[in-house]
C-alpha cells in the first residue's frame, strides 16, 4: 500500500493478538512501531515498546516523548487497547470509569498529546469500535456502551482534525480469534469457529491479520479521502439479521 514506508505508528495494545498482528503489518509495510502496553512486548527493528497506562497523562506524554526520539515523528495512531470489565446492569461505578477511561478516554488524551506531530504529519487515526455498537448482547453493557461511543467520537474527530489535515477512521470486528478468546475457550480455536459461525456469513471468527489488513489500509494513501467512516470487518455478522443464515419458510411448512 502506498504512503506507509517511512512512518511512524504508536499502537497502544499492541501486546495483544489483535495489536501484535497490526504491528506485525506495519513493520512489513515499512513503518516503524512504537507498541505501548501495560503488558511487556518485545523489541526488534523498527519496534520499540514503551510500557504505558491510558488511565495516567504522565505516562502518556513519556509516550510521545519517547516515540520522538526513537523515531522523530509521529504518523499513526492505532487504538486498539481496550477493558473488557463488564458485569451488565451489576457493573459498579468504579468499573464503569476504569473501562471508559481506557476505552475512550485514554485514547483522545492520547490524540491531544500528538497532536502536534499528526498536524504536522498529515497523519491519520484508527480507532477500534466492534459489532457490539450495534447489537443488544445479554449481559454485556459497559464494553459495547463504550464501543458505540467510540464510533461516535471518531465522527466528531474526523470533522474537527480534517482541516488540519488528518483523516480518522474506525475498524469494527467481528468476533475475531483475539487473547479474550483464547482466555475463555482454554486456546480451543476450532470451538470459537464453531460456536461463532452461526452469527457470520464465513462460518469462522477473523484472524487479527484480517483486522490488521483493514487498518493498514484505513492508514495508507489508498485511504486518501477516506474519513469519518467505520469499517465492519465481520465476516457478514452485521449483514446477517436476526434470522441468520437458515432459511425461515421450511420451518413453517414442517
Amino acid at each position: 500500500m502506498r504512503g506507509l514506508t517511512g512512518k511512524v505508528a504508536i499502537v497502544p495494545g499492541g501486546a495483544t493478538k489483535i495489536g501484535q498482528a497490526v504491528v506485525a503489518a506495519f513493520r512489513d509495510a515499512g513503518v516503524r512501531v512504537m507498541v505501548a502496553d501495560i503488558a511487556p512486548a518485545p523489541e526488534a527493528d523498527g519496534i520499540a515498546f514503551q510500557a504505558c497506562d491510558l488511565r495516567d497523562d504522565a505516562q502518556i506524554a513519556a509516550l510521545i516523548q519517547a516515540t520522538k526520539d526513537r523515531f522523530g515523528r509521529i504518523d499513526f495512531l492505532v487504538n486498539v487497547a481496550c477493558s473488557y470489565l463488564d458485569n451488565g446492569a451489576a457493573t459498579t461505578r468504579a468499573d464503569w470509569l476504569t473501562a471508559l477511561d481506557i476505552n475512550i478516554v485514554g485514547s483522545v488524551m492520547l490524540m491531544q498529546a500528538a497532536l502536534p506531530e499528526l498536524e504536522k504529519t498529515k497523519g491519520a487515526i484508527v480507532n477500534f469500535g466492534s459489532i457490539s455498537s450495534r447489537v443488544a448482547q445479554t449481559g454485556r453493557w459497559v464494553y459495547p456502551v463504550s464501543k458505540a461511543a467510540i464510533l461516535q467520537l471518531t465522527r466528531n474527530q474526523a470533522m474537527d482534525l480534517a482541516p488540519m489535515g488528518i483523516r480518522v477512521n474506525a475498524v469494527s470486528p467481528g468476533w475475531t480469534w483475539s487473547n479474550i478468546m483464547d482466555q475463555l475457550t482454554g486456546g480451543n480455536r476450532a470451538k470459537t469457529d464453531a460456536v461463532a459461525a452461526p452469527f457470520h456469513l464465513l462460518g469462522r471468527v477473523a484472524n487479527p491479520e484480517e483486522i490488521a489488513s483493514a487498518v493498514l489500509f484505513l492508514c495508507s494513501d489508498e485511504a486518501s479521502f477516506i474519513t469519518g467512516t467505520d469499517i465492519c470487518v465481520d465476516g457478514g455478522y452485521t449483514a446477517m439479521g436476526p434470522e441468520q443464515a437458515v432459511p425461515a419458510i421450511p420451518k413453517l411448512m414442517a
